[in-house]
């Protein structure tokens, strides 16, 4: 039992004050936690079915223990480089096009003054991030038709032979990423911007009294304040770089593109809900996972050695 000593509060005794005083914050976040304890991590007594030979009436304890057995099939398998390569690919291609048009797209609409023409900005780059995957891809598949496309008919009016775009693995990649970059890049410029309605107008006034001009401002008074969200963001994106969703990638895939459309996350839906594979699906998806954490922890021990902002 904590007792206080000479009329101070101890360590515990202070703790409980401080939950005891925050109360109504505690029970604010208590709906978030509960269903991060009952939809993410208690379930994640299953990813023992990776070092099992799952058998579902057996259930996960009553399944065989083969330790890493999966592990060394999958990186034994002929496929283990090409899903690894595409995926990369894919990820990579991603971050390096769509992670600097956010901000890009920021800072020039705060360069907006507010009125029609703001509003009508936002609003037309916001509107795809509401699009559905299946009309998205949907959209694809017709603009980019060889035949009746409205892309192949601009590459006919300039003289060129039609490109047959989504059965080409050669263009997967790109149409996959400019797809995904026009539909969230609007969407992902409101964290930004919501960072920048914090820059003191202050600064800019006196930098403009100094002399200097819009993109000195930008430069000198604009990028700084958002550099922490920005780090944030980095590294939250490399830390997710190997989690690409399957449904688009499913969506546009086809037996002439699988080449280059054939990842990491399809080819777990496929082993593990096609052909049955749980203990298999489950063990290439924890070697995702881990790939995951192992970046996104190094970058953020990159960014805290570089004195930026970390996530811990």
């Amino acid at each position: 039992m904590e007792i206080s000593v000479n009329g101070k509060r101890t360590k515990g005794e202070e703790r409980k004050r401080r939950i005891i005083a925050s109360r109504q914050l505690y029970l604010f976040i208590l709906p978030t936690f509960l269903v991060f304890l009952i939809f993410s991590y208690i379930p994640m007594y299953g990813i023992l079915i990776a070092f099992k030979d799952y058998v579902p009436t057996l259930g996960v304890w009553g399944s065989p223990w083969v330790g890493l057995k999966h592990f060394t099939r999958f990186f034994d398998s002929y496929y283990f480089w090409d899903l690894l390569k595409n995926t990369l690919g894919i990820s990579v291609y991603s971050l390096v096009v769509g992670f600097p048009l956010p901000i890009i797209l920021a800072l020039a609409l705060n360069e907006i003054k507010d009125g029609p023409l703001k509003k009508f900005s936002q609003t037309v780059t916001y509107a795809p991030n509401f699009i559905s995957t299946v009309v998205m891809v949907g959209m694809i598949l017709a603009f980019l038709n060889p035949s009746t496309g409205i892309i192949n008919h601009v590459v006919q009016l300039l003289g060129m032979e039609p490109i047959s775009f989504m059965e080409d693995p050669r263009w997967f990649k790109t149409v996959y990423v400019l797809s995904g970059v026009w539909q969230g890049t609007g969407w992902g410029s409101v964290i930004y911007l919501a960072a920048l309605a914090g820059v003191d107008t202050q600064l800019h006034e006196a930098a403009i009294v100094d002399g200097a001009t819009r993109l000195q401002r930008i430069w000198h008074i604009n990028l700084p304040t958002i550099r922490p969200t920005m780090v944030i963001l980095l590294i939250m994106n490399v830390g997710s770089v190997m989690n690409l969703g399957y449904e688009k990638i499913l969506l546009m895939q086809n037996p002439l593109n699988m080449e280059s459309s054939n990842v990491i996350a399809t080819f777990v839906y496929q082993q593990g809900l096609l052909e049955a594979q749980y203990s298999y699906a489950a063990a290439v998806g924890l070697f995702n996972s881990a790939i995951n954490a192992i970046l996104m922890i190094s970058v953020n021990k990159i960014a805290a050695k570089l004195g930026d902002s970390s996530l811990f």
